[in-house]
């Protein structure tokens, strides 16, 4: 966050990715339906890639906030190395 390569919050993010900054969007997994539908026909609509991962709670946490349903990463590099690490800990999770 303090780098400036994440936004966080639903208007940011939603701001940052129309204006084709956001290279990764991670949706919280317990963020309300609405929510998540919205984000998503924006991820597709903007060609961003989505990853739905975490809780509110972690991700605000992450960021050193409170609470957070949408996190749009804005680093190239640093949007691909969470997508990998993400990629990665669902398949050890599908081989437990």
């Amino acid at each position: 966050m303090r780098a400036g390569r994440v936004v966080s919050g639903e208007d940011a993010v939603e701001s940052a990715a129309r204006r084709g900054k956001v290279q990764l969007l991670i949706v919280a997994e317990d963020a309300s339906e609405n929510t998540r539908r919205k984000f998503s026909a924006l991820a597709r609509s903007y060609r961003i890639p989505e990853v739905i991962s975490g809780k509110k709670e972690l991700l605000g946490q992450a960021m050193g906030r409170a609470p957070r349903a949408v996190v749009g990463v804005t680093d190239r590099g640093f949007a691909r190395m969470l997508s990998e690490s993400v990629q990665g800990s669902v398949q050890e999770n599908d081989e437990e």
